[in-house]
């Protein structure tokens, strides 16, 4: 037998095919479910009903949209805000005259004077430490080295 090839147009067929007895089948078996249950036999969904796609929508709709949903949420703040009958006007902020800040600062030039002072004070009267009289450093008399020893008591020999 000749090796036969396929091409695009058979396989789309045999799609075709098995997709038709996939149909059938599944409507025997909605038959077969609903002579179980003693009901109507429902239909089930099949792969060729695929979710639509979302259409995309022009800027000036989502303007529209995006305006809409802002009136609405304007709406939804109004009902739940009762609006203030009695509000209270907002105090004005209050200033510092020349004359307060004029009393703040020498107040403030009394204090870290007196502290100063008492710094002062406190510096005078600490007790000073006096340096200790040591015993007299004595200088140590360098010792001869083994080599220089040797040479020093050949000398006093040869004499």
């Amino acid at each position: 037998m000749p090796k036969q090839t396929l091409n695009p147009s058979i396989l789309e067929a045999a799609i075709v095919g098995f997709e038709a007895q996939k149909r059938q089948i599944d409507d025997q078996i909605t038959e077969l479910r609903a002579m179980l249950s003693g009901g109507s036999p429902k239909t089930t969904a099949t792969s060729e009903a695929a979710p639509r796609k979302r259409k995309a929508f022009s800027a000036a709709s989502r303007r529209k949209m995006a305006l809409a949903q802002k009136a609405r949420w304007a709406k939804l703040r109004s009902e739940s805000q009762p609006a203030p009958a009695t509000a209270k006007p907002a105090k004005k902020k209050r200033k510092l005259s020349a004359a307060g800040k004029a009393a703040i600062v020498a107040a403030l030039r009394k204090r870290w004077a007196l502290k100063k002072a008492a710094v002062k004070k406190a510096v005078v009267k600490a007790p000073t430490k006096k340096a200790k009289k040591s015993a007299p450093i004595k200088k140590a008399v360098p010792k001869k080295t083994a080599p220089a020893a040797a040479k020093t008591a050949s000398e006093t020999a040869a004499q």
